[in-house]
């Protein structure tokens, strides 16, 4: 299905300041993500910002930048902003590719944008991983989501859910870890960013709860590849910046 890719980028960080331009084997860290957007089968990659200094690095690679506002509440928000930039049609599919994930396959970009197509009456789709170890099970900082049968969205959390009730070792053969790529229908976007805050969104701080919470059903997939980790902490920038050494 034809597709594009939107790249939000912030440049404030409290861990990593200045994130999205952090080094990365010569290249911000930005352009690797941006790269990497450009193997999929996506027809157009932008990046969206609001910080001129943002704006300034991108430039160098490509003119395909979006200054938007400072006061969205959420990633989602501002995709929208560039949705009606670009003066898209609600039919038009955008694929949301986090500014910190300098290895995502472009597979997985494809996937998700096929997930939408395939499943007519959602209004997001997204993809998981199998938990497999407990202390991922039980970290707040990974969301977990619990599907029907058909790979529709039950609900997001930081909690370890599904909890078995004859002990966690069962409950993490169960659990699913989201991993943070989205496709939305812009006529979805439209209608997200009309709605209100809801109370599970602002207590998880997750911002697809807010969708859930007025009817938009969330179409997930199991990765078809492994998902390399995002760049959060010093650590993972020095554990990506050693991957491209090893391959240099």
């Amino acid at each position: 299905m034809a597709f594009i890719v939107v790249i939000p980028a912030r440049y404030a960080s409290t861990r990593l300041p200045g994130k999205p331009l952090l080094d990365i084997a010569g290249k911000p860290m930005l352009q690797h993500v941006y790269e990497r957007a450009l193997q999929s089968r996506a027809s157009a990659v932008y990046i969206a910002t609001d910080d001129e200094r943002v704006r300034e690095a991108v430039l160098a690679f490509t003119p395909n930048v979006c200054m938007t506002r400072d006061t969205h509440q959420s990633g989602t928000d501002r995709i929208q902003e560039v949705a009606a930039q670009l003066g898209l049609g609600e039919d038009e599919v955008i694929v949301n590719v986090q500014g910190d994930e300098p290895l995502i396959p472009p597979e997985a970009i494809n996937q998700v944008a096929g997930s939408l197509a395939a499943y007519p009456d959602a209004g997001i789709a997204s993809l998981y991983e199998a938990i497999v170890h407990d202390s991922e099970f039980r970290n707040p900082n990974i969301v977990k989501v619990v599907t029907d049968l058909q790979g529709y969205a039950h609900y997001f959390s930081r909690s370890p859910i599904p909890c078995h009730r004859d002990g966690a070792e069962q409950g993490v053969a169960l659990g699913k870890r989201h991993i943070g790529i989205y496709a939305y229908r812009v006529s979805t976007l439209n209608k997200y960013v009309t709605w209100p805050q809801v109370p599970l969104e602002l207590a998880e701080k997750l911002e697809q709860l807010r969708a859930m919470g007025h009817g938009v059903r969330i179409h997930m997939q199991e990765s078809c590849v492994s998902m390399p980790g995002g760049v959060d902490t010093p650590e993972d920038l020095e554990a990506v910046r050693a991957y491209f050494r090893a391959r240099a």
